[in-house]
């Protein structure tokens, strides 16, 4: 019954999804929709307990929707940004400077990622506005994409050495990098998430270690 459930919610996403402005009555007449076909479903059990869990994964869709689930957004205060790489399960955080090129380049990919994982939280940070982040995770090179996974840094991408070291790169070659760390979840994946706080922002904010070279912007 899950998967059924999680078939029919994920509908509700692709819906939402699929539209650049999202309709209260859009979003009543698909939700009536999937309410008839789970009355004419065959099975009792089905039909008894599905009306439920669609509502309850319903509302799952909403809150993520209202935490900008789906959407690629700027973060302009330091405490939200980290805020957000705690406390939700996938997030991937892009540090950009407005002077440099390339930081545009990585931006237009993430924007075409962000909708298709919609179980992954995609920010942006303006360096100059989170100066302690910058400082705690050692960034010294622009576009630099962090990665985290339960509040803990599980990779970053600098640059765009990895890339084949190229302003011209496929997008699939940046989504192929990040599913190696586990932070893309598609959006049938979102109905398993929990979301619950973490006890310290600052000292879930784990890095790799870095040298102390002198923080510069790569062009």
């Amino acid at each position: 019954m899950d998967a059924k459930i999680h078939s029919l919610a994920s509908r509700l996403v692709e819906s939402n999804h699929s539209r650049e402005e999202i309709e209260g009555d859009d979003d009543d007449a698909i939700f009536a929709e999937l309410e008839a076909e789970i009355e004419n479903d065959d099975s009792a059990t089905f039909r008894e307990h599905g009306l439920e869990q669609l509502r309850l994964q319903a509302r799952k869709l909403k809150e993520m929707q209202h935490n900008a689930h789906g959407t690629y957004t700027e973060i302009t205060n330091e405490k939200e940004a980290i805020r957000i790489t705690v406390d939700e399960p996938r997030c991937i955080i892009h540090f950009y400077h407005s002077n440099f090129r390339r930081c545009g380049i990585m931006d237009k990919h993430l924007a075409k990622l962000a909708p298709k994982y919609f179980a992954t939280r995609f920010i942006r940070v303006f360096v100059e506005n989170v100066p302690w982040l910058v400082e705690r995770l050692a960034i010294k090179v622009l576009p630099c994409v962090m990665c985290f996974v339960d509040g803990v840094s599980k990779d970053r991408l600098v640059g765009f050495e990895e890339l084949g070291n190229s302003d011209v790169f496929e997008t699939a070659a940046l989504e192929l990098r990040f599913s190696q760390s586990g932070v893309l979840k598609k959006m049938d994946s979102a109905f398993n998430q929990t979301y619950s706080g973490k006890p310290s922002a600052e000292g879930n904010l784990r890095q790799r270690d870095e040298d102390d070279a002198e923080f510069d912007l790569d062009d």
